[in-house]
């Protein structure tokens, strides 16, 4: 699965989202920038496929299908959106997100998830009280269990706080189970990651140039094969007519030497003409005395 977004913009003036450009892709996890308290959200929104651009174009697979999209990729602790609250423990956090999977989300399920996942510990504790790494850790893991999902948006992990490398390392973890992963975070958070985190805009350009070399390598082995099929075909019936050809080659023993061996083609077909009536003498010494008289 490959989700692209070309030149994807919101809002008046393009205030809420200004021209975008960005992919990510199964097994793979990127890191998309956006700035301001709004922008984050909105990218996260737009990338799978919640909200509709205002301009540009959003694909999944090579089609624009919104609803495709919204099925396969699940928003992850967008703010304002689908982030859980503040005050609430852990155990019902978990026990709402296991219902989103079709599981059973009572009390009991909810804790043996925790203690299975080695979050026993904080079954009580409100999730603002959670660490940044935990948070990200529950959130994705708990999404992870929806029937569907392939692909995930975290929005704004840096928000939260804690070094960056730590969300990093759960969205590649994730990748690895071939999730596509995308990680909408801002310029600091990028700036630490810089070298490790692969940035969603340039997979968007190095995508485009991967499926048009794709679409030149098919191009040319079409050209190969078509040309192997031309150079083949005058071959099959100049070996059949190879054994015709040999008795034409038996005369040459009996050639005088000094003579050509090459067959003249013309004297071919007259080379033993059949024996005719002799001629008469007679009516052939009148012919010669004919033309006399009119000399």
């Amino acid at each position: 699965m490959r989700i692209r977004l070309t030149d994807v913009a919101k809002g008046r003036r393009d205030e809420a989202l200004p021209p975008t450009s960005l992919a990510y892709a199964s097994g793979e996890a990127r890191l998309a920038l956006a700035e301001t308290e709004q922008r984050p959200t909105v990218l996260g929104l737009i990338a799978s496929g919640r909200m509709a651009p205002d301009v540009g174009t959003v694909t999944i697979d090579g089609r624009a299908d919104a609803a495709t999209l919204r099925r396969a990729v699940a928003l992850v602790d967008a703010p304002d959106v689908c982030d859980p609250a503040p005050n609430v423990t852990v155990a019902g956090m978990v026990a709402e997100e296991l219902m989103f999977a079709g599981r059973p989300s009572n009390p009991v399920s909810a804790r043996r998830w925790l203690e299975a996942e080695g979050f026993g510990a904080i079954a009580r504790t409100p999730v603002a009280d959670v660490s940044p790494r935990e948070r990200v850790a529950l959130l994705l893991g708990l999404t992870a269990l929806r029937p569907g999902v392939e692909g995930m948006v975290l929005v704004s992990p840096d928000r939260h706080g804690g070094h960056p490398a730590e969300w990093w390392e759960l969205a590649e973890s994730f990748a690895d189970r071939g999730f596509a992963m995308l990680v909408v975070a801002g310029e600091a958070a990028a700036i630490v990651l810089e070298g490790r985190a692969q940035r969603a805009d340039a997979a968007a350009d190095t995508g485009a140039a991967a499926e048009e070399v794709t679409e030149a390598e098919q191009v040319a082995e079409a050209e190969q094969v078509a040309e192997a099929e031309q150079v083949d075909e005058p071959r099959a019936p100049a070996a059949a007519s190879a054994p015709e050809s040999a008795p034409a080659s038996a005369p040459a023993t009996d050639q005088v030497p000094g003579h050509d061996a090459t067959p003249d083609p013309a004297a071919s077909s007259d080379a033993l003409p059949e024996p005719g009536p002799e001629p008469d003498p007679t009516s052939e010494s009148e012919d010669r005395d004919e033309p006399e008289g009119d000399r």
